[in-house]
């Protein structure tokens, strides 16, 4: 009878402090920068908006829906950039309300997908499973329904998740009616609205394979220096995924570190440019 050789199970993934724990760190600088930058872009779109310079308002948004979801507000919620908890929940809520979502919320849902993904009580992570038409029509609902799934659980921060839907809903009603004096705050609410739709198919459906039996391959690996260009150092999904402790300061350090585990565990990068 024949014996069937099983595969080699992967290497386990270096501990952190083999890959070096500098990756936790962040300077002062770097840590003011994060916190302050969300604010900054505000005011420089409302001048820019004031000036009628409308091509880099527009621009000003599109760098603030970036910075907000995809970094800072992610650090907030991973608690990764070094600051007192009431300080991390403090920007965790005033950052993602100038964007119009609810910081607690986000917070919920997405350690939810790090615990539970590819499970299909993952909300964070559904739009892995969907079609790309229906991952672009879940962008238009995604806040609303994460912020919804959030305010049903029972957690001690169901209270702050609440408040932050009313502030948001406060929010959007005092950009539109101000339309009569200024059209500045009603073109900024709709522009920051789009700008989350592209939530889903960004952090679910490109970077995830829910087919995927392991750590390894349930998230994609992206190299290429076009893309790390293009996406500004934030390619690295499958290196966050696997330590989630690391700010986003540091993930392209990781990533260089992490290169030859991936090569050793057979892990084939997706690459995108050269």
């Amino acid at each position: 009878m024949a014996v069937v050789e099983q595969p080699s199970p992967a290497p386990t993934p270096p501990a952190l402090a083999d890959l070096g724990l500098d990756l936790l760190h962040i300077s002062n600088f770097q840590r003011v920068m994060a916190v302050i930058t969300p604010f900054a872009l505000v005011g420089l779109y409302i001048t820019f908006a004031h000036l009628r310079l409308w091509p880099l308002a527009v621009l000003t948004l599109m760098y603030l829906s970036f910075v907000t979801y995809g970094s800072i507000s992610h650090d907030l919620v991973h608690r990764t950039l070094g600051l007192s908890r009431r300080w991390n929940d403090f920007f965790l809520t005033a950052i993602e309300l100038i964007a119009f979502r609810s910081g607690h919320a986000y917070r919920l849902a997405h350690l939810h997908h790090h615990a539970r993904f590819p499970h299909e009580d993952d909300i964070e992570g559904a739009a892995s499973k969907m079609s790309l038409g229906r991952t672009l029509l879940e962008g238009v609902i995604f806040q609303p329904r994460i912020m919804l799934w959030a305010a049903k659980r029972h957690h001690r921060e169901h209270p702050i998740v609440v408040l932050e839907i009313v502030l948001v809903l406060a929010w959007l009603t005092f950009c539109f009616a101000t339309i009569r004096l200024t059209p500045i705050f009603a073109v900024y609410a709709v522009l920051m609205i789009m700008g989350s739709w592209i939530i889903p198919l960004i952090t679910s459906y490109l970077p995830h394979n829910p087919e995927g039996q392991t750590a390894l391959s349930q998230t994609r690996l992206f190299r290429g220096k076009v893309a790390s260009f293009v996406a500004m150092e934030h390619l690295y999904h499958l290196e966050h995924h696997l330590y989630p402790a690391v700010p986003h300061h540091n993930w392209a350090k990781l990533a260089r570190r992490l290169d030859p585990y991936f090569k050793a565990a057979g892990v084939e990068p997706v690459v995108l440019g050269f």
